[in-house]
């Protein structure tokens, strides 16, 4: 049976804008004791949309990414605001990124990053039924939307500049929603 190890201390490390770094001082069910360090975003956590014109095209966007410094193929994606449910957040993100918000939204999935290190959850969010809105966002540049088909997932997946993870799962999993909702 797991049990959880018991929480003996925590302590933060450093602190920026977007992590604070916390060690862990932990004490295992066999009596032994372990430092931890996790990366803790503050905040309610974020939002990956996959936003679907129809049933085969998804809109994506290309938005400069600082840890590969480089333009990455990548879906709508943002943090949760306080107060403010997935559902929400997602459609907000939706009209800030690609100029859409949805009539269907629909979380699919909660995935973490590295849950041995990152405290960060994702909720994933199928939005269906689009229409035009916009919303002033937080990009420093204007995003390019750009249309791809899950038909053709097995050659988008391996593009060079589609490399998060996130995407790429979330992806694999509107497709096989969308193929069971029109059986």
């Amino acid at each position: 049976m797991r049990k959880k190890p018991k929480i003996l201390n925590i302590e933060t490390l450093a602190t920026t804008r977007f992590f604070n770094i916390e060690k862990l001082d932990l004490e295992f069910s066999n009596g032994e004791r372990r430092q931890y360090e996790r990366l803790k975003p503050p905040g309610e956590g974020a939002v990956l949309v996959i936003p679907m014109l129809d049933d085969d095209t998804v809109l994506m966007i290309y938005e400069y990414s600082g840890g590969t410094d480089r333009y990455e193929l990548a879906l709508t994606k943002g943090k949760i605001d306080k107060g403010e449910s997935p559902i929400d957040a997602a459609n907000r993100e939706l009209m800030e990124e690609i100029g859409y918000g949805a009539k269907d939204l629909k979380l699919i999935k909660t995935m973490t990053l590295a849950p041995g290190y990152q405290s960060n959850f994702t909720h994933i969010v199928l939005a269906q039924d689009l229409y035009e809105a916009s919303a002033e966002g937080d990009e420093p540049e204007p995003l390019e939307v750009v249309e791809y088909k899950l038909s053709d997932l097995e050659q988008l997946v391996y593009r060079q500049d589609l490399t998060e993870a996130r995407s790429i799962a979330a992806l694999y999993m509107a497709k096989e929603i969308i193929r069971k909702q029109n059986l």
